[in-house]
């Protein structure tokens, strides 16, 4: 795992504050291809993955996977997101039914993974994990290389 300590605070959900949100967390880990996401039901985890996939040049819709469990997405560079979302998964046999390896070892794409408890197995070694934690205010913080 990629150890790069650091906090990004979203002061809401205001396009321009995550869009600041998301620069700010880039400065901080770079472009890494495969970034796990940590957080409660309703933390913020796909509303900050909707404004990163924005930045990152996604031309389509960004929904959550939760019943799809992957989403593919294009970017006007030519390069694919996956977004994976394993909330109802319960093994990981059913991730690797799915073809999750696949996605992981794809050197033209970039994962972005909810909820990967139950892929950690199998995650590369070179991915950030990113623990979404609300605030009593309304704010988020995102712990970089946190679970929690």
């Amino acid at each position: 795992m990629q150890d790069t300590a650091g906090e990004v605070l979203i002061r809401s959900e205001a396009e321009s504050d995550l869009e600041f949100a998301v620069k700010a967390f880039l400065q901080k880990v770079s472009h890494p291809r495969c970034i796990c996401f940590w957080g409660g039901l309703g933390a913020g985890k796909t509303t900050f993955i909707r404004a990163l996939c924005k930045y990152l040049g996604v031309v389509d819709v960004v929904t959550s996977p939760t019943f799809a469990l992957i989403n593919e997405y294009h970017c006007t560079d030519g390069a694919l997101i996956y977004h994976c979302d394993f909330y109802r998964l319960n093994a990981l046999q059913e991730a690797l039914d799915i073809g999750i390896e696949d996605y992981l070892a794809n050197d033209k794409g970039r994962c972005l993974i909810e909820w990967p408890a139950i892929v950690e197995p199998i995650l590369p070694e070179t991915l950030i994990h990113v623990a979404i934690v609300p605030q009593p205010n309304g704010q988020r913080i995102l712990k970089i290389g946190a679970k929690s």
